[in-house]
């Protein structure tokens, strides 16, 4: 069994960061005039797509979006409501238009048009929730405007994070610290969280052992001793971190056992990565005992919640074993996923099957959901 998975020197799993997919190329050329207009008919927009490309209009460009054409006019008719419940927001905030000021009937307004999808409306929202003192509401819906894409919510965002950083918030000073490293300040982000780190925060005290460990030069025994403790704190990525950090003969106690127990103490918690490398250890003796059912096990359960190389693994017990339906499935899996391996083995097991069989496989491969995990 090839294992292509034990720790690299050139990458450790980031805590926080996913990867996006790359997009398929698409041709630059179309082969007729229809073709190329298909391409720029904008009016086939999904409804859900249209409505977080406007969450930041205001009145006068939903208007104008509105005229475009009648799927746009009746995509954006949600945020023409939120804008009226915006208006009513900011009368019943300021007293305008005869309206006396009542801060509640403000906030009900700003959060049905919140609801409604419009980020101006989020902002206000979040503006009130400040003023009563609900903080945490407050950022909860500057970040949602933020992740929309308005500037305005994106500026309070960072604003209200770095006074709940001021305050001793260690959960402003993790959100912080992601901000920092997102806009390229990597010694502030850094910083922030060796503040969360210092005041016993698990978050913090992973991160800022992922980054001493990236550093340039790397600190990797004051990484461990952080990772350490947040792995011992329950923090399942840190663990996981701290497990890739011993195998690589990091820390004082670098030996084998120690990394494959923090394996294993994370693949209990449901750290996917921390599942397949638990089921590699059990594979071949390597810092625990041999045991192929318990490989067998953690391998299954890797593979179940979408883990690639586990699914090619497990895809090729089940082809020993001579479960060939259950087999294609995992192979499948593991070739959509982009493991080349994984085609020649089910192209085999295919050439056995009836047509019908094949056809059930590939039913099951597409409608397989990963079971829920940890990261």
């Amino acid at each position: 069994m090839k294992q292509r998975t034990w720790p690299s020197k050139s990458k450790l799993d980031s805590p926080f960061i996913k990867k996006q997919t790359p997009l398929k190329n698409h041709p630059t050329k179309t082969s007729s005039s229809s073709s190329s207009s298909n391409n720029h008919d904008f009016s086939q927009l999904p409804y859900d797509v249209l409505l977080k490309i406007a969450a930041t209009f205001t009145v006068l460009n939903l208007r104008t979006a509105s005229l475009v054409c009648k799927s746009w006019f009746e995509a954006l008719k949600p945020l023409r409501e939120s804008m009226l419940f915006l208006s009513w927001g900011k009368r019943f905030k300021h007293g305008r238009n005869g309206v006396k000021p009542n801060l509640s009937k403000a906030l009900d307004s700003f959060l049905k048009g919140a609801a409604r999808g419009s980020t101006l409306a989020m902002v206000d929202a979040g503006l009130v929730y400040w003023e009563m003192g609900r903080r945490e509401e407050g950022i909860c819906l500057y970040r949602k405007a933020a992740e929309l894409g308005d500037p305005v919510g994106q500026c309070n965002l960072g604003i209200s994070l770095l006074q709940g950083a001021a305050r001793g918030s260690t959960l402003a000073m993790f959100h912080a610290g992601l901000v920092y490293l997102e806009m390229g300040r990597r010694e502030e982000g850094i910083c922030m969280y060796r503040k969360a780190a210092e005041l016993v925060d698990p978050a913090g005290q992973c991160n800022l052992g992922f980054f001493l460990l990236q550093a340039n030069p790397p600190d990797p025994e004051e990484a461990v001793k952080w990772l350490y403790k947040a792995s011992v704190a329950g923090h399942v990525r840190a663990q996981y971190q701290l497990a890739l950090s011993l195998h690589k003969g990091h820390g004082p106690n670098n030996n084998l056992q120690e990394a494959a127990k923090w394996y294993l103490r994370a693949a209990e918690g449901g750290y996917v990565r921390a599942m397949y490398n638990t089921a590699l250890c059990y594979s071949v003796g390597e810092g625990l005992m041999q045991s192929h059912k318990l490989a067998r096990k953690w391998m299954k359960r890797a593979a179940d919640r979408g883990h690639s190389k586990a699914q090619l693994e497990h895809g090729r017990s089940l082809f020993s074993e001579g479960e060939m339906m259950r087999a294609v499935v995992y192979l499948e899996l593991a070739a959509r996923a982009g493991e080349a391996a994984a085609d020649p083995v089910k192209n085999i097991i295919l050439q056995q099957m009836s047509a019908s069989s094949r056809g059930r496989a590939m039913l099951l491969a597409n409608i397989w959901r990963a079971l829920p995990s940890s990261h």
